[in-house]
């Protein structure tokens, strides 16, 4: 995976931290939470050849802000909302998506990934290993103050009708 596909780690260059303007995740041990420990185990997937209807149909869902389109284990791009074409626009999803800036290592320390997701104004991140595997989905609150959990997706999913 090349630089440009991925948030930048603490202490590469264009990364600015401020730690008191985050909701820092302490693990049990006392170190520091990576996003492996938060991420979303599960997240929902589209395959690498969906269409630009399928895409926009799972976009509808309000908690729906990142699609992922995967090859395999392979995550092959993404798409929000504003990467989509006008309406009426047909072909391959994947012609519109990026990975750039919109995904994470999973040993990325949260609060790299909180301050950043802020900054960009974001609030979903893919999260890969060096292959290009999708491993979870980093999914910031919509109060921007914590990550979502499973247990939460679990239970949002369970009071739907």
């Amino acid at each position: 995976m090349s630089p440009q596909t991925r948030l930048p780690d603490a202490g590469e260059p264009g990364f600015d931290l401020h730690e008191s303007t985050f909701d820092l995740h302490e693990s049990t041990t006392g170190t520091e939470t990576t996003v492996r420990e938060v991420m979303l185990r599960h997240p929902k997937t589209l395959p690498a050849d969906a269409s630009i209807v399928h895409a926009r149909a799972a976009l509808h869902n309000d908690h729906v802000h990142l699609v992922l389109l995967t090859e395999g284990r392979r995550l092959a791009g993404t798409l929000t909302r504003t990467d989509l074409p006008p309406p009426g626009t047909l072909g391959p999803a994947l012609a519109w998506s990026t990975l750039v800036d919109r995904t994470v290592s999973p040993d990325t320390p949260t609060a790299v990934v909180h301050g950043l997701m802020i900054s960009r104004g974001s609030r979903r991140a893919a999260v890969v290993t060096a292959d290009g595997s999708l491993v979870g989905l980093m999914c910031l609150k919509q109060r921007r103050t914590g990550f979502c959990s499973d247990a939460d997706v679990a239970a949002r999913s369970r009071d739907l009708p």
